[in-house]
């Protein structure tokens, strides 16, 4: 016998994910005077953050297209903010908002149920009920570990970067970091700095620009040149300008990809590395490219070009997916892979009540985006809505207290 869930009828919107997504469209519905009711299956605020970030994990952006709504980061903040300061700025936000999650909530199942025109929300002890679903677990839900045969045969650690803390437990150690994105690149630089011999895996093309041009910020410049030029001649202007900094990368074994970088970006979600002091490293050797794994063996790997290697550690720096699908029920409005099916800047209403944000593949810029028309979507329909129309036996489902500003 299963234990029976308590009910809950919540007043507001249920927001699923205390990450900067969710705090983010409290904030902004509080800001309306609407309640709502955040569950976070975790024990803490920005979990992502603080559980899974690793100890030289900064901002790859300038701070200031990296604020929510209503609060930017304090004026003593560095340009780039370091993990801690991110997360010192997210329990202030909170703070400021009365933002107050219900941790240890991990949601099971969330269903319309289209005889009462509520959404019924269970995680494992409590079933909530609302008018309104925001969906804020966002794109990096989930570690991603690639399947490679062999794996099981690895006697050394493997582990993802998701519980990667410091290059210090991995000192004098060969290691290879399968993955060469900003987290490949970063852990692969972490490792060096500890003694550590990284190699590291380019399976794909990828582009690699300095994270500042002209002592600007990368992404600053293109977001200021996209005003005036075409996105295909900004992306000429940034590899022209990364060409001449780092020189050609495709003799480092990192191959460009034909489509420029805003616009890869813009359509597929990949990002382009923003280098910090990797690519130095590579040159000089420090860190190794290898091509893609074929096999793991009981004491390393074998790479597609017939190489075959030892190694003491494999660190998967494989990125993260959405988990949507996996709690979600009886809903198109998202795809197989968790992404809402509508691109960015239409992807954040659903019907019946049903709300995404921090999907936009668009960092936290396309998240405070969608938190600002989300609140005023609900605000507008709130100021209309009397207690009268929640239905569903509502007389018998005592309230939860929702979060007000």
């Amino acid at each position: 016998m299963g234990t029976e869930l308590k009910c809950a009828r919540v007043d507001g919107p249920i927001i699923v994910g205390a990450g900067p997504s969710g705090l983010a469209v409290a904030a902004c519905l509080a800001q309306n005077s609407v309640p709502s009711v955040v569950l976070e299956r975790s024990d803490c605020i920005a979990s992502l953050w603080q559980c899974r970030g690793y100890d030289r994990l900064k901002l790859h952006l300038p701070k200031q297209f990296c604020e929510l709504p209503l609060m930017g980061f304090p004026e003593d903040f560095p340009k780039y903010p370091s993990k801690h300061q991110f997360i010192s700025y997210m329990n202030s936000y909170a703070a400021r908002f009365s933002i107050q999650p219900r941790f240890g909530q991990s949601v099971k199942t969330a269903e319309f149920d289209s005889s009462c025109g509520l959404w019924r929300v269970r995680t494992q002890d409590v079933e909530y009920i609302s008018k309104w679903l925001i969906v804020a677990t966002g794109e990096n839900a989930e570690p991603v570990i690639p399947e490679i045969s062999g794996i099981e045969k690895f006697r050394g650690q493997f582990i993802h970067t998701s519980v990667y803390k410091s290059g210090l437990d991995f000192r004098n150690q060969k290691v290879l970091v399968v993955g060469c994105g900003n987290s490949g690149m970063e852990v692969s630089l972490d490792l060096c700095k500890h003694n550590a011999r990284p190699h590291m895996v380019v399976r794909n093309s990828v582009h690699v620009l300095p994270r500042e041009m002209f002592g600007i910020s990368t992404f600053g410049l293109a977001m200021c040149l996209l005003k005036w030029l075409p996105l295909r001649q900004v992306d000429q202007l940034l590899l022209l300008v990364a060409n001449f900094t780092f020189g050609k990368t495709d003799r480092l074994g990192l191959r460009r990809p034909k489509t420029g970088p805003i616009e890869l970006k813009n359509s597929t979600g990949k990002t382009p590395v923003l280098d910090v002091g990797a690519l130095s490293k590579i040159k000089s050797g420090e860190i190794k490219v290898m091509e893609g794994v074929r096999e793991i063996t009981e004491k390393g790997a074998k790479f597609v070009n017939g190489q075959e290697k030892e190694f003491d550690s494999i660190i998967f720096a494989t990125g993260y997916k959405s988990n949507v699908p996996s709690w979600l029920k009886s809903c198109d409005f998202f795809t197989e892979e968790g992404m809402p099916k509508t691109p960015f800047p239409n992807g954040w209403k659903g019907e019946k009540g049903l709300y995404s944000v921090g999907f936009t593949r668009r960092g936290l810029q396309g998240t405070a985006s969608d938190a600002v028309k989300i609140a005023k979507d609900i605000a507008d329909q709130w100021s209309t809505i009397k207690d009268a129309n929640n239905t569903c036996n509502a007389h018998f489902i005592p309230r939860i207290d929702s979060q007000k500003k």
